[in-house]
């Protein structure tokens, strides 16, 4: 815990960094890869040894990725899964609204927003994100994209922070990314609207959509974008995985 008799070497660390004791309850056993693959296949299989390595791979290289959810989909378990593929040497800077990702490594800097209380002013994600260059991080995660900090991660992003993770409400990957291209619209900030979509494009690298159904919840598409058209006028981007095709 954080002693507040000292001198506050960063002026947001006490008030909104969270280092405070954190419990979780996980199944005994259970390694990310088969938590992935359940997720996935909406069984209790095994990944395969060539899909074991793509996924290690692709978070070791630093892909950035944008987890999409339909309400009570339980997004933030999936982050705290792919959290555990970060390796330990690697610094991470971690964003919510309300502490709820699980990160268990020693190189983990965590802030919370807060709300105006007795006099004291609110400190946004907005502000959050702005400072958090100011710790070097190697791995930014948001916890959920809802507005105008949309643009801020945007930025972010495009200062070489390779490995971010974030999470926004949307129906479909398709439409998480549309959904994001709102949220940055809505940051006040005066772009051209094909400038942003290119922006996003260029940005984000794959989309994970999560739904939940009746007894499970489990990953249903996986998208990797590859640009936007601005002829057309539409994301470019291929399916990785598509629950719906698998159940044809």
């Amino acid at each position: 815990m954080q002693n507040a008799t000292k001198a506050v070497l960063f002026p947001f660390g006490q008030i909104v960094a969270t280092p405070g004791a954190l419990a979780a309850l996980e199944k005994a056993g259970q390694q990310p890869c088969e938590f992935l693959a359940r997720h996935g296949h909406g069984d209790w299989g095994e990944l395969g040894e060539e899909d074991r390595k793509e996924n290690q791979l692709s978070l070791e290289r630093g892909f950035r990725l944008l987890s999409s959810y339909r309400t009570l989909a339980n997004a933030t378990s999936l982050i705290n899964v792919l959290g555990k593929f970060i390796p330990s040497d690697e610094r991470i800077v971690l964003i919510e609204d309300t502490s709820e990702i699980h990160m268990c490594q020693d190189n983990l800097v965590r802030f919370e927003a807060r709300q105006p209380q007795n006099g004291i002013p609110a400190i946004t994600i907005r502000e959050l994100l702005k400072a958090s260059l100011r710790h070097r991080p190697d791995r930014l995660i948001l916890g959920e994209i809802r507005g105008g900090e949309a643009f801020d991660l945007l930025q972010l992003l495009n200062t070489g922070h390779s490995g971010s993770l974030s999470t926004v409400h949307a129906t479909s990957a398709k439409q998480a990314l549309a959904r994001f291209t709102s949220c940055v619209l809505q940051s006040g900030v005066d772009l051209p609207y094909r400038s942003v979509k290119t922006n996003v494009a260029d940005s984000v690298n794959v989309v994970v959509h999560l739904e939940r159904r009746p007894g499970r919840r489990f990953v249903s598409e996986v998208v990797e974008i590859h640009g936007y058209d601005p002829d057309r006028d539409e994301y470019n981007y291929g399916f990785i995985f598509d629950s719906h095709k698998e159940l044809v």
